[in-house]
């Protein structure tokens, strides 16, 4: 056996269960988290309201995958010359180091199943920003804490 390798425990998370963080209005719902994984993925469910989502950016550490169980999301990702609506059952990719951003466009809220692999840090990069917008709402300094993380908050796409 490895000894650099995490020993992990199998668990179950009922529905609705998890560590809850409200993440620049997207409500994060986590089914499983770095440390639970020993850093191989982390799983959580996005529920976000109409007009909301995640700015453009870049990852430098991670992937993200996308699943839409419900609602409608617009997503723009470097390489497409213009935006894609994707709806229940449709999946987009976010890869590391391509700007990536989506957004709910339709009138009810969405709900994403989003994976991150590896985790290197993503869970807890939420937590801050859930945090320092408790402390200090509407005055996060986003970009600051984002970049500890090793992701860049771009401007929109041309």
């Amino acid at each position: 056996m490895d000894a650099k390798v995490a020993l992990v425990q199998s668990f179950v998370r009922k529905p609705a269960a998890g560590s809850t963080l409200n993440v620049l209005g997207v409500t994060h719902i986590y089914k499983a988290t770095g440390a639970e994984t020993a850093g191989a993925f982390s799983l959580w469910e996005d529920v976000v309201p109409p007009g909301a989502g995640a700015p453009p950016h870049t990852h430098a550490r991670e992937d993200e995958a996308f699943y839409v169980l419900s609602g409608e999301i617009q997503v723009e990702f470097e390489g497409e010359s213009a935006p894609r609506r994707v709806g229940p059952g449709g999946f987009f990719f976010g890869a590391r180091h391509q700007r990536h951003a989506y957004r709910n466009v339709g009138d009810l809220p969405a709900r994403l199943l989003v994976l991150c692999t590896p985790s290197c840090g993503l869970d807890q990069m939420f937590a801050e920003l859930d945090a320092a917008a408790k402390d200090m709402p509407g005055s996060v300094e986003l970009a600051a804490i984002t970049a500890k993380y090793g992701v860049a908050i771009e401007p929109p796409a041309a």
